[in-house]
């Protein structure tokens, strides 16, 4: 507020009682911000003893904008789930190391997703580095456990069969 639209007050005021006479409330701390109503509060990293909200992810935004209806504006989490339903569709129907491999490919496609879109929308559980770590390693899991599935493997690797030979003896 500049000096010209402060009330004429005495001189003699302190600045307490100036700072009273201010409309605009005073942040009288580096690490304070309005809450809701517009009155300064302290705000500190220290999580409270009792919590009233949670945070949203930090992609957690919607994928659309606001006006689209509710499936335009969650599309990458319902592209992942439609594939991970063809691909228990496929699993259920005797395809069984088609669909899973669909499985993982869909959870492959969600933490690339994660990591180039800004806002993803339900897709966002947690960081974006969580996400796409969690994201990738199931996927990749679900992938190659599908291929090395017996009988016929399409991957083998060696050393799986020595370690089981080693730990189960017969």
């Amino acid at each position: 507020m500049s000096a010209e639209a402060r009330p004429a007050g005495d001189p003699e005021k302190g600045a307490a009682e100036e700072r009273e006479a201010d409309t605009e409330p005073v942040v009288t701390d580096a690490v304070s911000a309005p809450d809701a109503d517009g009155v300064p509060r302290r705000v500190t990293r220290r999580f409270p003893r009792v919590t009233r909200d949670t945070a949203r992810p930090e992609g957690g935004g919607r994928a659309a904008p606001r006006d689209a209806p509710a499936p335009a504006r969650q599309w990458p989490i319902l592209a992942v789930l439609s594939v991970v339903g063809l691909g228990l569709l496929l699993t259920a129907l005797d395809a069984f190391r088609f669909g899973t491999i669909l499985i993982g490919v869909a959870l492959l496609g969600g933490a690339v997703m994660r990591w180039a879109l800004p806002d993803v929308g339900m897709l966002a559980v947690r960081s974006r580095f969580t996400d796409m770590i969690t994201y990738g390693v199931l996927g990749l899991a679900i992938v190659l456990l599908a291929m090395m599935a017996q009988p016929h493997p399409w991957l083998e690797i060696p050393f799986l069969d020595d370690t089981l030979h080693f730990t189960v003896r017969a």
